[in-house]
């Protein structure tokens, strides 16, 4: 199962970059770096980039950024919902795809237009992220999509990895579950 780690200061500091790196990658096979309001991002990212390849991880993508994921060569991007759209551009840049969907109709648009795989949330409550879908509705999205599904949203305990993998995700994702 593939174990995706969401990067935030919760779970990434930068005064101790290998330290959070190397216990992370002990239980993610996949990484993003996110911080939406870091004025450094851009330095950050190539000291995160360089830093995260010493460790084993499958993917590194960054979040949002698709010229600075392309220009640092980053294996991909995340894309938020709102940003579907770019998904072409992203593909023209030759980047790992990974979408942020909420709904079966999101998915579906992602899947269309060539994202990778997408993460489908929140799927349990998770603080500030609205409304838990549920497993019910990740085994629909699981059921109607050829792409590789992520649950994500409150996943922090073995049992709720085993329920969404009984639901058909591939993986899951999470920020707490690596703290």
């Amino acid at each position: 199962m593939i174990a995706y780690a969401i990067s935030d200061k919760t779970n990434l500091d930068f005064n101790n970059l290998e330290a959070s790196l190397n216990r992370i990658a002990s239980r993610a096979s996949m990484i993003v770096y996110r911080d939406k309001n870091n004025h450094n991002y851009k330095e950050n990212s190539k000291l995160f980039l360089k830093t995260a390849k010493k460790y084993p991880f499958k993917k590194i993508l960054l979040h949002t950024d698709i010229d600075l994921a392309y220009e640092l060569k980053a294996d991909g991007i995340h894309l938020q919902s709102s940003q579907i759209k770019d998904i072409s551009y992203a593909k023209s840049k030759n980047l790992f795809i990974v979408v942020s969907t909420h709904t079966l109709k999101e998915a579906l648009m992602a899947e269309n237009l060539g994202a990778n795989m997408i993460t489908l949330s929140p799927i349990y409550d998770s603080p500030n992220k609205g409304e838990a879908i549920g497993l019910v509705k990740l085994k629909e999205v699981v059921s109607r999509v050829h792409i590789p599904v992520i649950a994500l949203g409150g996943i922090i305990t073995a049992q709720q990895i085993q329920e969404c993998s009984e639901a058909g995700a591939v993986g899951f994702a999470s920020i707490r579950y690596f703290t």
